[in-house]
């Protein structure tokens, strides 16, 4: 029973190396054969890879089978070793090196960084490699002291004065100059500048008060005369007029024109709004202040018609 028992799996075992070729083994899954890591497949069969020295072997398909250790870099058919300058040390990839902070590469050498008094080292690998402390900036390889007068401060740019003026304050032939706010004034929102207050206005530099007429109201704006009409009113020069809205009319909110139309059925005539005389057989029309006549009659001397 025990010999039954295990005569299948010997079997299987032995059928499952048939057609292997040596310096293989069956994939773990799916069916077939792969070469073990240092050979590779040729015709069939597994071949070894030729690994030459500070190499190691891959299990890539493709390729030359090999790659270099850390360290060295391929050159040719060979595995060479990277000289790495004073100052310096192998990168993340271990294919190539980078030089220590405070120094650069130059002429595959790591030459040091030459910082100048009121200056730092910068973390960037382009440029100079340093930069100037706050209140100094780059001239001529050097950091020169930014001279920022009176009622101003440092601003850390590389191009303009280096500086700029305090609020109240605007910079007139490399000074800062108070602005002088009039009455009813205030500084504006990047104060170097002022701005006349509501219900008033700038004339000549200073900021008069906005004359407001009866029946009127003040606007927010910069041009005109700063103030608007109720409804119901124009303007007549400085003034805020009635509109004389006939009987049978409407007010009309517009700066042209009368300031009113007449109501549906009737029609304007010099200052008043009369009535629409319709003939038989007509309607009126889209604008309500004239009238056509009905399909299939026709307008003949101000009456409707078969044609």
């Amino acid at each position: 029973m025990v010999l039954m028992a295990a005569g299948p799996s010997v079997v299987h075992a032995q059928g499952a190396s048939v057609g292997i070729p040596e310096n293989a083994s069956a994939k773990g899954y799916g069916s077939g054969w792969e070469c073990d890591p240092g050979y590779r497949e040729v015709d069939k069969a597994c071949v070894a890879v030729e690994v030459p020295p500070n190499a190691y072997p891959t299990t890539a398909s493709y390729g030359r089978g090999w790659e270099c250790s850390r360290g060295y870099r391929e050159i040719g058919k060979t595995c060479v070793v990277i000289e790495v300058p004073s100052n310096a040390y192998l990168n993340a990839s271990g294919e190539g090196w980078a030089c220590e902070r405070g120094y650069r590469e130059g002429k595959g050498a790591c030459t040091a960084i030459k910082v100048p008094k009121n200056g730092y080292l910068a973390d960037s690998a382009y440029g100079s490699g340093w930069a100037c402390d706050r209140g100094y900036r780059e001239a001529e390889g050097s950091c020169v002291a930014v001279k920022v007068p009176k009622n101003g401060f440092f601003v850390d740019s590389s191009y303009g004065s280096g500086w700029s003026c305090e609020r109240g304050y605007r910079e007139i032939e490399g000074a800062c100059i108070a602005v002088k706010v009039p009455a009813n004034a205030y500084l504006t929102a990047s104060g170097d500048g002022w701005e006349c207050g509501r219900r008033y206005r700038e004339v000549d530099g200073t900021c008069v008060a906005i004359n407001v007429p009866a029946n009127g109201y003040l606007v927010d704006s910069s041009y005109g005369p700063s103030w608007k009409c109720d409804r119901g009113y124009r303007a007549e020069g400085n003034t805020c007029a009635p509109v004389g809205v006939p009987k049978n009319g409407y007010f009309v909110d517009s700066s042209y024109g009368s300031g009113w139309e007449c109501d549906r059925g009737y029609r304007m005539a010099s200052e008043t709004c009369v009535a629409l005389a319709m003939p038989a057989n007509a309607h009126l029309d889209y604008s309500g202040h004239d009238w056509d006549c009905n399909r299939p009659y026709r307008k003949r001397q101000g009456q409707c018609v078969l044609p």
